[in-house]
């Protein structure tokens, strides 16, 4: 600790707690609201695959809160939340964007989307073809 340095950043206590096997679980349409702090510094809470409809990044819900965030600011100390609705199937990760803590300390949380993916929402791109010569 007086070296500042850095040890296990996770989420629901343990890394790997949220991930593979005992990752979120959810359907196309759903919200699911995420509360994140950060008691020693500040912290930036993204989803990858989505993004915050509702963000209250001082955590308050007295006040109306932010809209569409793909990233917002928890300060160290205080709790931020964000709803997001899952628009997409597939698998939504949950990180904080300072990614060496996401990746190798454990900041990391999936969510596994059930449902029937939307084109006109984001287009998937063709499949490649085979290289003709």
């Amino acid at each position: 600790m007086r070296g500042l340095v850095a040890t296990p950043s996770v989420f629901n206590r343990a890394v790997g707690a949220l991930t593979g096997d005992k990752a979120l679980r959810s359907k196309v349409g759903d919200s699911v609201l995420m509360i994140h702090n950060q008691a020693n510094h500040d912290t930036c809470p993204h989803l990858i695959g989505g993004h915050g409809n509702f963000v209250r990044e001082p955590g308050s819900f007295n006040d109306a809160p932010a809209t569409n965030f793909k990233t917002w600011l928890i300060r160290g100390g205080p709790s931020g939340a964000a709803m997001y609705t899952l628009e997409q199937p597939g698998v939504c990760a949950f990180v904080n964007h300072n990614l060496i803590e996401a990746e190798l300390l454990g900041a990391t949380a999936h969510c596994v989307v059930q449902g029937e993916w939307n084109n006109a929402l984001k287009e998937q791109a063709p499949a490649p073809k085979a290289f003709e010569t």
